[in-house]
């Protein structure tokens, strides 16, 4: 059919212009992991990074480091209230149970005991309320952390044996500048390649 109609005018939507494509969504910017060999140093780093105004991403270490929540600006956990709340939530779902069980639902006359006996109800509540705080906040753990069955990622190597790393959002020359002068004894950028393998490369070129 003709893109003009009847009356020699060009039918509306008849002529397309060239079919363009969507714009490619924004790269993610590369991460840059430190590696330091001592706590101090890590910390030392990640206190810089935060001054310096740098976007800390997450820090691996191989053991609790003191003092390193604080140094990356991090907030107090708030696990310790999902513990709690689970805990107390599952306590006072045994006692309650317990209670409708031996005054409501079946009471029984044990050696003259009243049927409303809490101490003896004790044993329970307290392990159903230790299993509950501990389930739920495990649980709440793993969500939070994005640590799902199947979840696979890429390992730092060495993190659980006697490295420490420090994940900042962006790599940049001034980041690298900052982490070797805090202590840093490598550094890795975009593509998992160190500065002796760039220094390699350059080199060989």
């Amino acid at each position: 059919m003709s893109a003009l109609g009847t009356s020699g005018a060009i039918a509306p939507g008849s002529i397309r212009g060239p079919a363009h494509p969507p714009p490619p969504p924004p790269a993610s910017p590369a991460p840059l992991v430190a590696y330091f060999d001592d706590e101090h140093r890590l910390v030392a780093g990640a206190r810089a990074a935060r001054d310096a105004g740098l976007e800390i991403r997450d820090a691996f270490t191989p053991y609790a480091v003191h003092g390193l929540d604080e140094a990356m600006g991090q907030r107090r956990s708030r696990l310790t209230w999902v513990c709690f709340a689970a805990g107390l939530t599952g306590g006072a779902l045994a006692l309650s149970f317990e209670l409708w069980t031996s005054v409501a639902s079946w009471p029984l006359n044990v050696g003259g005991k009243p049927y409303a006996s809490v101490p003896a109800f004790i044993p329970v509540t307290f392990e159903l309320t230790v299993l509950s705080a501990a389930l739920t906040s495990a649980a709440a753990f793993f969500l939070r952390s994005r640590l799902f069955p199947g979840k696979k990622s890429i390992p730092i190597p060495r993190v659980t044996d006697d490295r420490f790393a420090l994940v900042l959002e962006r790599d940049d020359p001034a980041a690298r500048d900052l982490l070797r002068g805090a202590g840093a004894v490598e550094l890795e950028g975009p593509g998992g390649e160190t500065d002796a393998e760039a220094a390699g490369r350059g080199g060989a070129s």
